[in-house]
């Protein structure tokens, strides 16, 4: 390893400086005392830059703040005048009413007399005036103190009878005077404006006229800005804060508060000064002033009118808040623009390192450009791997498809095959019983000839073809299953399929007790069912021949199942609900086992022995009670045995004359 002779920028020595004739100091800096000068202007900068800022915002809130100042005074002297003169106006519109009415005989009348006739005359008279003036009362006052007529006479708080000896406006129109107050009424508890005038008969006053206004209306006038009404001791009579009301904004005198209770002017409630400092008093007769107590009560700017005759002072309160608000926006619009200067002044100076940061990453950005390139050149040939691997499984899963659509097809054929063979068992299972009695009733017919019954070889000949008829609807079924007709609004009269069903099953039904009952839904009565009557409000939605192929399965099964018992019972109870038939057959048989009922409705599902049946009864009974809207289920009886119980939608009654089915059968 070769060692270093010489840095390749030497500093020059001091023999050499002293040769070139320069100081060896001249060319020597401190590293650490240019530091402190860089931070030191850096320093320097920083805080002219933020005095500046603070300069211009302080100024930009000073103008902004007066300006706004400025221009709330205006506004609400505008304000104060226009609001002055239209309840001065409103209160001068009133200020004769009490003069005329005075110099009313009507009125004269009943202060001289007060005799009924005159006290009617009057009241009448004082109704129709304040109605057609809208004033809130008018009435008049004897020289005693107490009302004597008033336009209130009908209602339950009127003033007739009341003393008012002590009240301001009537010691002042008993002088001579016109009076003129504003308080808390003693009996309506509503506070008006009183005006009265005295009433002279012959040069002499006699009584005293007094009309009431309602002011409320005025402090909510204009409600964009609070306004206060005050009298001539200070009191806030009228204000648009309800809180405000019945302060005052200068403290009272002991003299006058007795003065203000012994009037009863504010209903003897207690008078507090409003919480008032004043913060700066501006030309106009203006202030700015913060009400009720803490650093954020509001502000502000109250302008005062004084009205002259009554002496009242009204107040409008402007908020300062929107003021200070647009001064503070106004700085901040300036804080932001001077800092957008500086950052402008900043960026321009920050520019040129920039383009020269930008040539760098230009640099650094074609590099990377290309490696970017290269992976993507990887990547696109691992997407074509990709590709060819899935059009691969593509054609597979297309192949499978296929298989699986040949497989479904045959499957379909399958189906229609075994549907073919369960529906001719169904229809060989349906003709048994059919041929059973052909045979039964062709022997008993046979018999009947030779003993020369023909009346009663005639009624089997009848019932033969009745057999046929019903093998020939049943062979028609299969008619509706190749065209899937359902149809769905046939009507079956209940009691006609059980005789039709009795009948056929007659030759069984030797020996066994039969139970045959109807109950009401409803009232939960249950009577004996007699199957010699029609009963033509028993009606099912349900074809005939398949209401009877379900109850001749049902029967059968029962039969079935009480083969060994002693006595066998089958008991059928109709259900009777305002929209469905139920009807419920039960057994005294063994029941059902509890492993049996989830597959009872199973096709070719039997318990009973080889070659006594296929196990499709159930079956397509069920299927049956589907088609038509209607359930069949089977549990096990309280009882004991089995039941079975089918609900059919209820059709409506075919004739015109409806009777309770518990009081036609019996």
């Amino acid at each position: 390893m070769k060692p270093v002779a010489a840095s390749r920028n030497p500093t020059p020595s001091a023999d050499e400086a002293r040769a070139d004739g320069v100081s060896p100091y001249a060319t020597i800096t401190d590293p650490h005392r240019s530091d402190i000068a860089n931070v030191t202007r850096r320093l320097l900068i920083l805080f002219a830059l933020v005095a500046g800022l603070v300069a211009a915002c302080g100024l930009t809130y000073s103008v902004a703040w007066q300006s706004g100042i400025d221009d709330l005074r205006r506004n609400a002297a505008v304000r104060v005048d226009r609001t002055t003169s239209a309840l001065k106006s409103t209160l001068e519109r009133y200020e004769s009413l009490p003069y005329l009415l005075a110099e009313h005989p009507s009125v004269q009348d009943v202060l001289v007399d007060p005799t009924p006739a005159n006290v009617e005359r009057a009241n009448h008279y004082l109704e129709d005036l304040n109605r057609h003036a809208r004033a809130t009362v008018t009435y008049i006052i004897p020289l005693n103190g107490y009302c004597v007529a008033a336009s209130n006479w009908r209602g339950p708080g009127s003033f007739i009878g009341a003393g008012y000896h002590f009240r301001p406006y009537f010691l002042d129109a008993v002088k001579g005077g016109v009076g003129r107050f504003f308080g808390i009424g003693t009996i309506s508890q509503a506070p008006g404006y009183y005006i009265s005038q005295p009433v002279r008969r012959a040069g002499k006053i006699v009584g005293v006229a007094v009309v009431k206004l309602d002011l409320e209306w005025f402090q909510s006038a204009d409600a964009s800005e609070p306004l206060v009404v005050t009298d001539d001791h200070g009191v806030i009579f009228l204000s648009a804060v309800p809180a405000w009301k019945y302060h005052t904004i200068r403290p009272l005198s002991g003299q006058v508060a007795d003065s203000i209770y012994q009037a009863r002017q504010y209903a003897q409630q207690p008078i507090a000064p409003l919480p008032v400092t004043i913060e700066r008093t501006l030309e106009g007769n203006a202030q700015i002033v913060r009400i009720g107590g803490g650093r954020y009560a509001p502000r502000y700017l109250a302008s005062r009118r004084g009205m002259g005759e009554p002496d009242w002072h009204l107040i409008t309160m402007s908020p300062v808040d929107p003021v200070d608000a647009d001064a503070r926006n106004a700085t901040i619009v300036t804080g932001f623009g001077y800092l957008s200067l500086v950052l402008l002044a900043f960026y321009w100076r920050m520019r040129r390192a920039r383009v020269r940061e930008v040539m760098r990453s230009r640099a650094l950005l074609q590099k990377a450009y290309a490696e970017l390139n290269r992976r993507v050149a990887e990547r696109t040939a691992d997407l074509s791997q990709a590709n060819e691997q899935l059009q691969k499984e593509v054609a597979e899963r297309t192949r499978a498809e296929q298989e699986l659509r040949a497989a479904h097809d045959e499957l379909i054929q399958a189906s229609k095959l075994a549907a073919l063979g369960q529906m001719a068992a169904g229809i060989t299972h349906e003709l048994n019983q059919p041929l059973a009695a052909l045979r039964g009733f062709s022997d008993n017919t046979r018999v009947l000839l030779d003993r020369g019954d023909h009346a009663s070889a005639r009624d089997n000949l009848e019932a033969i073809a009745s057999l046929t008829e019903r093998m020939g609807k049943i062979t028609n079924q299969l008619k509706l299953f190749v065209g899937r007709a359902r149809p769905r609004n046939a009507r079956a009269p209940v009691v006609r399929a059980l005789r039709n069903v009795i009948g056929l099953l007659q030759k069984r039904l030797q020996g066994v007790e039969m139970e045959f009952a109807l109950l009401d839904a409803d009232s939960g009565a249950r009577a004996p069912l007699n199957l010699s009557d029609d009963h033509p409000e028993l009606i099912a939605h349900c074809d005939d021949l398949r209401l009877e192929q379900v109850l001749i399965n049902l029967l059968g099964n029962a039969l079935d199942a009480t083969a060994g018992m002693s006595p066998p019972r089958i008991s059928i109870e109709i259900e009777v609900a305002e929209a469905s038939l139920s009807f419920a057959v039960s057994d005294n048989g063994p029941g059902i086992p509890e492993d049996v009922l989830p597959r009872l409705f199973e096709p070719f599902f039997t318990t009973k022995e080889m070659g006594q049946g296929l196990g499709l009864g159930l079956a397509i009974s069920s299927s049956i009670a589907r088609d038509c809207g209607g359930t069949l289920v089977a549990r096990n009886a309280a009882h004991g045995g089995a039941l079975f119980v089918l609900t059919l939608r209820r059709a409506g009654v075919q004739t015109s004359h409806t009777s309770d089915p518990l009081t036609t059968g019996s």
